[in-house]
């Protein structure tokens, strides 16, 4: 008893080791192929992991990557796919188990924003906005997000 009975497709995926793969029409462009990822994302087992943490780590990666593209005068952004709510500079992101994403941040006119979004429904649009003091430095949210990644 307390055996949970599993299709094949469910043992496989959460045997299946987490991989990052990309392809850019650029071949010098970094991430191309297989990409490593931080020991703070593979230290812990999949099913150990709820869906919002497992997505949470994974668009914190993405975010990174995101910035590691931008110049010195953009910050990441996030545009809302699916709909006319805008965009969303990104100051802060969380999730809370077991299946919401949260992202915290202003609008283009400075006004204070967060969305609540489920996994299910998990569409971001990263996006590059200029800085809004153009000669102060640029924010990186997701460097101390990724930095952050082993404390969760």
């Amino acid at each position: 008893m307390g055996d949970e009975v599993k299709t094949a497709a469910e043992v496989y995926e959460a045997a299946a080791l987490p991989r990052m793969y990309e392809v850019h029409t650029d071949p010098d462009q970094a991430g191309s192929g297989d990409c490593a990822l931080p020991k703070e994302v593979t230290d812990k087992p999949l099913r150990e992991k709820s869906p919002a943490q497992w997505a949470y780590e994974r668009v914190v990666l993405y975010l990174q990557k995101f910035e590691e593209q931008l110049d010195n005068d953009q910050e990441a952004a996030m545009g809302f796919a699916g709909g006319d709510a805008g965009v969303l500079r990104i100051e802060g992101m969380g999730y809370f188990d077991p299946d919401i994403i949260t992202f915290y941040g202003t609008d283009p006119n400075g006004v204070k924003a967060q969305l609540v979004q489920h996994v299910g429904q998990l569409n971001v649009m990263l996006r590059a906005l200029p800085k809004k003091t153009p000669d102060a430095p640029p924010k990186r949210i997701g460097f101390r997000l990724v930095a952050n990644l082993d404390e969760t």
